[in-house]
């Protein structure tokens, strides 16, 4: 049989005193903002004696609607209620035993997003603060309560429980940030280069607001014949799907050169880890790779429609290795091939690999030309010209990337390198 759902009442400054029960309504008007107010009470008349609610100072009219218990009080629980006034002495549940505060704790659980007020006796201020304890904004005295009170009460209560809401999700939003922080940070790669006279560094910069990981990614492995492996790419696009993209990518590289594969071999199979692992066939993944010989004179280069690596020797100006005859992107053909290039590095040298957010911005500010591989070319000349070696060369690069083009880099840059100092 259903619950007959009560009236709606108004309180209105306009009768001051007045006994409002369920078959009583008036209207008020005002500037101030309406509030809905639901009162949860055992009288069996349905009737709870208030004197004045509204504070006549901007009018704000309150809004009564009464259920005589708790089946009542979920069927009148809406999203318009701001509100629930719970009288402490109804009676709770049949399996709450004999705990006094079981009806509050049932209105707590069906309405957690409502600011609560606790009515109770002047002889139960014990069970009344144990009632705020629990959950409530606040406690009323049945004896002391005035519409004064009460509109202040409700006010007061509303406030607070968005205030506390406020403060849930500006806790969740930080203890979200940190998690995602330690998470990125787990996923940034560790070289492992030991046993190797190579110096290794890196910056990464995500185009991607407040991330710490982006679709760019590297790895730099030394396998147990000495050789010494390092890997830069780029997934199409810097949300988070992409970051994971590239981070499965890293993570499948590592495996299949500790395996034993290179060149054409490992990149054919990176791209059956990125067919079925990408979320729509329009994905696709740049990459640049070298394998460095033991000795450390000579490498072998692939790219996959990459940008080619800059090498430094001493005495002589930065370059470009040769990025002739390098294969597509990963991703775009599905029976591409990847040729190897033989490349002599020499005795003592500078290897940066990096991304295209390291060309593709602005060389003088916003509508100017691109950067483009001969402006980095040259910037990266100039500076090692000043002695900048290292992490310091790379972080005044990126530096200066950002500053010619006039404010942050939307894409993401990744830059590492790779020295050998003796020759």
């Amino acid at each position: 049989m259903p619950v007959p759902v009560p009236r709606q009442r108004i309180v209105s400054a306009a009768a001051p005193g007045a006994v409002v029960t369920a078959a009583t309504a008036a209207t008020g008007t005002g500037s101030g903002t309406d509030l809905t107010l639901l009162v949860v009470e055992d009288d069996p008349a349905g009737a709870l004696a208030v004197p004045e609610m509204l504070d006549d100072r901007d009018g704000t009219r309150v809004r009564i609607r009464t259920a005589r218990n708790l089946t009542e009080a979920e069927r009148l629980l809406t999203d318009d209620v701001h509100c629930v006034l719970v009288d402490l002495a109804l009676p709770g549940p049949r399996a709450s035993g004999d705990d006094p505060l079981a009806p509050l704790r049932q209105i707590l659980r069906l309405a957690p997003r409502h600011a609560v007020l606790a009515l109770a006796a002047s002889a139960d201020a014990e069970l009344a603060a144990e009632a705020v304890r629990v959950g409530a904004q606040d406690h009323l005295f049945r004896e002391e309560l005035d519409g004064r009170l009460l509109s202040r009460a409700i006010r007061y209560a509303v406030e607070r429980k968005r205030a506390d809401a406020v403060q849930v999700k500006l806790t969740e939003s930080r203890l979200r940030a940190q998690e995602n922080a330690r998470l990125e940070r787990g996923l940034l790669p560790t070289p492992l280069l030991e046993g190797s006279d190579l110096r290794f560094a890196a910056r990464y910069r995500p185009g991607r607001s407040r991330a710490l990981l982006g679709g760019d990614f590297y790895d730099t492995v030394r396998t147990p014949d000495g050789t010494v492996h390092a890997m830069i790419g780029d997934v199409c696009g810097h949300g988070p799907d992409e970051a994971a993209l590239g981070v499965e990518l890293r993570i499948a590289w590592r495996a299949l050169t500790f395996a034993g594969l290179c060149g054409d071999e490992l990149l054919s199979t990176l791209q059956q880890v990125l067919e079925h692992e990408r979320e729509s066939e329009e994905i696709f993944a740049t990459l640049c790779t070298v394998d460095i010989a033991p000795d450390g004179r000579r490498a072998g280069l692939c790219l996959a429609g990459h940008p080619a690596p800059l090498i430094a020797r001493r005495g002589r100006p930065a370059r470009l290795l040769p990025y002739e005859d390098g294969g597509p992107a990963l991703g775009l053909l599905p029976r591409a091939r990847w040729p190897r290039r033989q490349v002599e590095l020499g005795g003592a040298w500078s290897l940066l690999m990096y991304t295209d957010g390291l060309i593709e911005g602005r060389s003088a500010g916003p509508g100017s030309p691109r950067l483009g591989q001969d402006g980095m070319v040259e910037m990266i000349n100039r500076q090692l010209a000043e002695g900048l070696r290292g992490e310091d060369l790379l972080e005044a690069a990126v530096t200066e990337v950002r500053s010619l083009n006039g404010g942050e880099l939307t894409d993401d840059v990744a830059v590492l390198a790779l020295e050998r100092a003796r020759g």
